[in-house]
């Protein structure tokens, strides 16, 4: 079975309001059309780039981190002689961290990965971001138009594009069906359900939920859900525009059931990083893993054999609560330097990443949601992507991770180690809300 077009069913339900239909993600092998030349390639020499991502590429298992080393890898042998570029790879927890620290030593890479919101901001207002505007719209037009309806709309900056997506994910529960029919575990479509699920796989012997609070993303991606699901998005526009407050009632309320829901975390959450989380999931020692689809690459790249039982269900809703079919979405995207003097290799190169190879890797291969309209053959794509889609095709809107939608990253890391310290104990629900709501006083609302 095959479908066109794979974004269809999100972009009818969700912030990707209208589908462009635009040519076929034409070859990475095209050239820029940018008149700007590094001085190397004036010489005839071989122009070096560098791009930075968070994964080993020699060393992972993940598989969307080894279709990048494929896009790395072709380019390098189609532009032999001409363009190469030499990857810059860390780890997830550091990346941003040892980027930085480039970018403050004048060797900021070519080309890197980033996340849009907050992470992507701290590098257009200071200028490290190049605007990306007329290389897509002007000089490169088809490539641009190969791109899925409101695929650049988190990229772009006061009409002005800084990065290019690669690929889209959605944040889902993941779970074990041989433990939920051991356990004689429902699905749960609803947050009581899940308690009742958590009970019943608790008292089979298995961990019901694997998280990670040693990656503080992880712990508040759940607590986002719950914010959402007590209180919609009007809750956080109303903290964005400043009339709201973090101790409003379905901020606590999504507090005590993060508080509730970690009597079933496993023992190590506090210290496990994402991968040891992920891992105790794929190995059959815990029935669920809440996490976003690129989970999906990891966990079929580590053990193959645990994709016939992996299951996928949308997070549960809130009885009372607020609408409960919105889901967190959010893309990998590049952003290109904007002192790079190859700026042609750099173009060049992140045509690759969103070619038609590209692309229908990340969705047959790595389960992820591509950004462009290549046509993708469902036969050949892990099964879990299916279910994510048929998650999406009845979403009513999307939402950003909670740490990722707030003013600035410092309010996003403020959140995440408030939620920390509550799930630790440290502090009750109320103190931790009401240290992240003086920290919007004191440097959000009355700056």
């Amino acid at each position: 079975m095959k479908r066109k077009k794979l974004l269809s069913l999100v972009l009818a339900a969700s912030m990707l309001a209208s589908m462009i239909v635009g040519c076929g993600g034409g070859s990475g092998a095209a050239g820029s059309s940018s008149s700007d030349s590094g001085s190397s390639a004036a010489s005839g020499e071989v122009e070096e780039i560098t791009w930075m991502f968070w994964d080993d590429l020699n060393a992972t298992e993940d598989l969307i981190s080894k279709g990048y080393k494929d896009v790395i890898d072709r380019f390098n042998a189609d532009y032999e002689g001409q363009y190469h570029c030499t990857p810059v790879t860390t780890n997830l927890e550091e990346y941003y961290t040892k980027l930085n620290a480039l970018v403050a030593s004048g060797e900021t890479p070519d080309l890197f990965i980033v996340s849009p919101g907050p992470n992507l901001t701290d590098y257009v207002t200071p200028g490290v971001a190049a605007d990306l505007t007329d290389i897509l719209k002007t000089e490169n037009p088809d490539w641009y138009a190969s791109f899925n309806g409101g695929m650049f709309d988190k990229q772009t900056y006061d009409g002005k594009i800084y990065a290019v997506p690669t690929n889209l994910a959605a944040a889902c529960v993941f779970y074990n069906t041989e433990i939920f029919e051991e356990a004689g575990a429902a699905v749960p479509t609803t947050y009581d359900e899940l308690l009742d699920a958590c009970d019943k796989i608790q008292a089979a012997g298995y961990t019901p939920i694997s998280i990670s609070a040693g990656t503080a993303w992880c712990l508040s991606m759940l607590v986002g859900y719950l914010c959402d699901r007590e209180g919609g998005p009007d809750n956080l526009d109303a903290i964005t525009n400043g009339t709201g407050s973090w101790t409003d009632p379905t901020f606590i309320n999504a507090g005590n059931k993060m508080v509730e829901l970690s009597q079933y975390f496993q023992k190590t959450a506090a210290g496990d990083t994402n991968d040891v989380a992920t891992a105790a999931f794929y190995n059959g020692e815990a029935a669920m893993l809440i996490q976003g689809s690129w989970v999906i690459g990891q966990i079929n790249g580590a053990n193959p054999e645990f994709e016939d039982k992996c299951g996928v269900f949308q997070f549960p809703a809130i009885e009372g609560g607020a609408d409960p079919n919105r889901i967190i979405a959010k893309t990998d995207s590049l952003a290109m330097s904007s002192k790079t003097e190859h700026k042609d290799a750099v173009v060049a190169l992140m045509k690759y990443f969103t070619d038609d190879t590209a692309q229908k890797y990340t969705a047959e291969v790595g389960g992820k949601i591509p950004v462009t309209s290549v046509e993708v053959d469902y036969d050949k794509a892990p099964k879990q992507l299916k279910y994510v889609m048929d998650i999406l095709a009845n979403t009513t809107g999307t939402l950003g991770f909670y740490n990722e939608s707030l003013a600035t990253t410092e309010a996003g890391s403020e959140f995440d180690n408030q939620m920390v310290s509550v799930y630790l104990g440290d502090q009750t629900v109320e103190e931790g809300f009401q240290k992240v709501q003086d920290y919007y006083e004191e440097n959000i609302w009355n700056k």
